[in-house]
Parts: structure tokens; sequence; C-alpha cells
């Protein structure tokens, strides 16, 4: 199951070789966007017309996860291009402040323009990472007195007597409401418009890398009325509950920032509402930014990847937030959209291999015509496709320290078809059959006709941890831990 690191030595694809420039790349972002939530992965009340279109024209991983979800770990992994392990967070902590390696300075010292408008979540919050330029939106998080992101800055020029907090909904809060100001003011919006700026007014000679980083769907659930309602009489999907999910069926705490608990079929119903909006909102305005490309003869470009950090649980197994092992916290959407001629390959494909956040950067130089010396965990979703998966990892590592509570703290391997799960305080382990069970409310692992899987997948999970020694893995066995380990020994050191 351990696949070593490779040094990525990039070169560009026969036919992309004879382009007479190089493509621009555009990284599309969301925030705790689940994988189910889209109308191209079949969801049944979601509409997502713009992703709809970008999967149509390239490639949709069907089998796309964040290794480790939640915000900042997820994020090391897309700056690196490593595993967890490897980029040493195994956890919820702080973005290392210098890696050996970056995506954005990578591809500056490739020749891009590297501009990051949105939410990238770094510490400190204006380290550059390498990019030449930033438009941050924060939300509510200030590390330290000096810092005001360019949303909020923005926000008070335009509407200084207002509060941007004015629908007074928590950053983890599991309420909805529509956004209480003016549409023009929400985040999504600002994060929209900079990016059609940015698009529009574009002069410079070398080709560009952006990043575009919304800050939702992540709570707080607010949509603009129009979208909060789109979804008011919809047949919106009911939480799907396990009957292994029972111990998290009372509510941890009385507040409305709660990880685990049954707050009853309505409450669930009304939160998807405002994530489904939240999903809309920002659909709409992706469809703005591909107009941009197109009103500047660019889509054809440029190289577009869409995928959010991680998911939301929304009250499925009585869980809330992420962080957990589960396809509604662990599972993204993920859209490779490619110009014409870069590779030879079918446009319109769902992919079943399973990708993860270490893939991008690779995915990047790729399209870069760009190399490293650096030792890299992820590999070219361009090269998958165009080689139609021939020599692609079999499965995906998943991993989160303790989170919320002891209880949620494990490992986990899937490779969109199976799912292991060990949980790391007590060695219980979880086994799902996703083909047939894709909202895992049937756990296998005590089943005695599903004994031998169990042990091909524990097999396969002693062998990924084994590099680690312990105290994940003593005596040449899986080892429980009930201590947390939020950072690796690869965690950069402070300079």
């Amino acid at each position: 199951m351990h696949i070593p690191r490779r040094t990525f030595l990039a070169t560009p694809f026969a036919a992309a070789a004879q382009r007479q420039e190089r493509v621009n790349l555009l990284m599309i972002m969301a925030d705790q966007h689940r994988g189910d939530c889209l109308g191209c992965d079949g969801h049944p009340v979601v509409k997502t017309p713009n992703l709809d279109r970008l999967a149509n024209e390239g490639a949709r991983f069907r089998n796309a996860y964040s290794s480790t979800p939640t915000c900042t770990p997820a994020r090391a992994g897309l700056l690196t291009g490593l595993s967890p392990w490897n980029h040493g967070m195994l956890g919820y902590g702080r973005v290392a402040r210098k890696y050996p390696l970056t995506k954005p300075q990578a591809l500056r010292d490739a020749g891009y323009y590297t501009f990051a408008i949105g939410k990238n979540h770094f510490s400190p919050q204006r380290n550059t990472h390498g990019y030449h330029g930033l438009l941050l939106d924060e939300s509510g998080r200030t590390e330290s007195p000096e810092f005001r992101s360019d949303y909020r800055a923005w926000f008070h020029t335009q509407a200084p007597s207002f509060n941007p907090d004015e629908t007074g909904i928590g950053w983890n809060d599991y309420r909805a409401k529509e956004y209480a100001l003016p549409e023009r003011l929400h985040p999504t919006h600002w994060t929209a418009d900079a990016a059609v700026n940015f698009i529009g007014t574009y002069q410079r000679p070398e080709p560009f890398y952006l990043k575009v980083s919304f800050a939702r769907p992540h709570s707080p659930y607010d949509p603009p009325s129009r979208f909060f309602r789109m979804y008011q009489d919809a047949s919106i999907p009911k939480a799907a509950v396990g009957k292994w999910a029972d111990r998290y069926r009372e509510r941890n705490n009385a507040g409305f920032e709660v990880w685990r608990g049954d707050l009853g079929e309505a409450q669930a119903r009304h939160s998807r509402q405002g994530h489904y909006g939240a999903v809309s909102f920002i659909d709409e305005q992706i469809g703005r930014i591909i107009e941009s490309l197109e009103k500047r003869g660019m889509l054809e470009r440029t190289l577009i990847l869409f995928f959010s950090d991680h998911g939301d649980m929304t009250g499925d197994h009585n869980l809330w937030r992420k962080s957990y092992a589960y396809e509604a916290s662990a599972r993204i959407p993920m859209i490779l959209r490619w110009p014409k001629g870069l590779i030879a390959a079918e446009r319109g494909k769902e992919r079943p291999e399973p990708v993860e956040l270490r893939d991008i950067l690779p995915t990047l130089l790729d399209a870069a015509g760009a190399s490293t010396q650096h030792k890299l965990d992820g590999a070219s979703l361009l090269r998958c496709v165009a080689r139609n998966g021939q020599g692609w990892r079999e499965s995906i590592d998943l991993e989160h320290n303790v989170c919320y509570d002891r209880a949620n703290h494990w490992s986990a391997l899937t490779d969109g078809s199976w799912k292991y799960i060990y949980h790391a305080r007590d060695g219980e382990e979880q086994l799902f059959d996703l083909r047939k069970d894709r909202n895992e409310l049937a756990d296998l692992a005590g089943d005695p006709a599903h004994s031998a899987e169990l042990r091909r997948w524990r097999s396969r999970m002693l062998e990924h941890l084994s590099v680690r020694g312990e105290p994940f893995v003593r005596a040449g066995r899986l080892a429980p831990r009930p201590d947390p380990l939020l950072y690796s020994p690869n965690y950069p050191k402070p300079a």
C-alpha cells in the first residue's frame, strides 16, 4: 500500500508541446462543499449548471477526497503536494510558515504571475508562500491586531454603518438564514467580483496562475434570499443515519456549534437548505468568472480546476461540521477542464480513480510544463486522464488527529469502492461497501461474510502505517493510540 514519494519531472504532452504559448492556470475552490452537492454528481436537488458545464467540457473525479478533512491541513496538502505525514499536519493546526516547495512559488519560478483571491487560511495571515499578490477574505479570523482582510476593508468603504456579520450566524453554526444585507456585499459576490476584475484587466506578458477561494458554503449558511428560497419547497434528502451512529445521537452541548447530535429532521432540512443555497450562489459566481474568460478569448488558453478543501456532514450520522472519515466530510468535488489540444482525451467523462488535494500541485506543474526536484506524493490529473488511469494509485490514505472529542481520532483508506476506518482511541474498525452503500449506512466490519475483505484492508493499513513505527504500529500490528499527535516529525520547524 505504501507508495514512495516521487521526484516530479514534468514534461509537456506531445500535443501541448506544439502550443505556441503556455496556458493560464485558474484554480477555483470552495470551502466545506460536499462532494455530492453537484448536479453532475447526480444530486436530486442541488442546481450547479456552471460546474456541470465544466464537468461536461472536462473530467469529473467521482472519488476525490480530502485526506485530512479540516481547513488548515487540507490547505497544507494543497500547498505542498504532500500527504499528511509528509507535510506534517495530522489534524487541525497552523499551516507552517515555510515549506521547501509551495505551489505558488514553484509556478512563480516557472514564469507565472501568481495571485490569490479569497480565503487562504495561512499563518501569519498575509504569508504569501510565493504569491505575487493577495486579496484576502478570512471571514472573522484575525490572528493579530493589525490584520484586516481586504474584503472587510472594502466592505467598510461600501457600507460603513453596516455590520458584515449582521446575519448573526457563527462560523461553525448549524443554523441557516437569508443574508441580511444587500447581495453585492456578500463575501461570495466580492470574491467573484475580484476574480472577474483580475481577468478582465490582465495585461501582463506572462501567463497567470490565479487562485479563487470562496469562503462558503462553509457556515454561516447565509445565501442571499433568492438562493435560500430556491430550495424552500425542494425535496431535500433526509440525513443519512446508520444504526452504528446511535452513539452520536445525543448532542454534545446546548449551543449552536455542535459536532454531534440528532437535532431533528426539520433542523437538518433547514441547514441543508442554506448549504445548498450557498452552493448555487457560488456556482452562479463561477459562471461569471467563466464568462470573463470567454470575453477575453482566454477560455481555451486556461486550465481550470474546481474542488473544495473538505465536505460538511450537515446531520449525516448525527454529525455536524467536518473532520470525519465519512463521505459527507471527506469526499469532495473535483473537476478538471483543460484547453483544447493540451491533452488527447475525450471530454465529459467521469473518472473512477481515487484522487486527492495533493494531486493539484503536480497537475498545475504539468500544465505549465514545469518541473521540480522535490519529492511529491501527488500525481498529475492530466496524466491520469490522458492515460485513462493506467498506473494510477489503487487507494488513498485519510486521517485526522483528535478533533472535538478523543473519540474522533482515526486513520482510513479508500479506493472509492471500499472504505476502511481504524479508530485510534480504541482500535475499533469500520468497513463500508461504497459501491452499494455510498451513504455508509451498513458497517460491515462485524459481518463474518466480509471478514476476508476486512483482513485485506487491515493489512493495507498496516503496510501504510508501518513506515511511521510507534505509536502507530507495535509488534507488527495496528496499535490503538489514545493520545493526540497533531504534527508529524516532518512538520517544518520554525526558522
